[in-house]
């Protein structure tokens, strides 16, 4: 069984990471017994970075209680990212974002959710308030980075961002990871914030790298060639990006983690990344 360490490594910060992750978000939408064993499954593979985050919660069911009952204790060498900014009431209804004020308390809420003494890495993310390509993110940001320097947090991020947002973010304190929607057929615009990223030895992770399943005969063409799911090949390409591009597909049932973290052996030719 392919394991996700063949899918290479990369630091995020004092952390070092298979480039084959696992995201979290889809869990609380699937049966309590499978998600906790698709997340056991997971680390068997060689998964160690999961992506999660304390506002994603359905109905009786939260991604980060999940992990806890699953995974814990953890790991020494399993990293936990999780992104603030966010925020839900306890019926499932969007709050405006945090202030930098209540930025601590949604990184505690994290903590206490996963039964951690503090984050591996936090993730800023933009919401509504401050869209791509406009505004700052300093006064959040700098109280991100004063929790780190309390030592609440290890590394630090930032989510669905531009290229000026880093460029801010980069003068207050050090970013490990970019986290952006990216994948074959969305926000190719960031392209260029990969190559930035890598010029820093930050890491570049696509969330919905693989959700638009939309066929496509070029990318079904090849997934019949090397026997593989179109997905599989989405994310092959999304990891030939370049060295610093991470995946972290999400999924509640067994049979497509495995296909994914098969995804990270996957090498594509270079004729064929030409055709993509």
């Amino acid at each position: 069984m392919t394991n996700a360490a063949e899918s290479g490594t990369w630091k995020l910060g004092g952390f070092t990471v298979n480039r084959l992750g696992f995201g979290a978000m889809r869990l609380m939408f699937r049966d309590r017994g499978a998600a906790i064993a698709v997340l056991r499954r997971a680390v068997e593979l060689g998964v160690n970075h999961i992506d999660t985050a304390a506002f994603y919660f359905h109905g009786h069911l939260s991604a980060n209680e999940l992990i806890n009952t699953a995974l814990r204790p953890y790991q020494a060498d399993l990293v936990i990212t999780t992104k603030v900014g966010p925020g839900r009431d306890p019926s499932g209804g969007f709050l405006p974002p945090a202030t930098p004020e209540q930025l601590k308390g949604q990184v505690e809420e994290n903590l206490r959710q996963l039964g951690r003494e503090h984050m591996d890495v936090v993730n800023l993310r933009i919401g509504e308030a401050l869209e791509r390509g406009t505004g700052s993110l300093a006064d959040r940001f700098g109280a991100l980075a004063e929790l780190r320097e309390a030592g609440m947090i290890r590394e630090l991020g930032i989510s669905n961002v531009g290229p000026e947002h880093l460029e801010e973010a980069l003068k207050i304190a050090p970013v490990v990871c970019v986290q952006n929607q990216y994948g074959f057929a969305t926000r190719r615009e960031d392209d260029a914030l990969i190559d930035t990223c890598a010029k820093h030895d930050i890491a570049f992770v696509p969330f919905f790298a693989v959700a638009n399943t939309a066929e496509n005969a070029t990318i079904d063409k090849l997934a019949a060639k090397y026997g593989v799911t179109p997905a599989q090949i989405r994310l092959a390409w999304t990891l030939h990006k370049g060295p610093n591009v991470l995946a972290i597909p999400g999924t509640g049932d067994l049979t497509h983690l495995e296909q994914n973290i098969a995804a990270g052996s996957l090498r594509l030719a270079a004729e064929d990344l030409d055709t993509l």
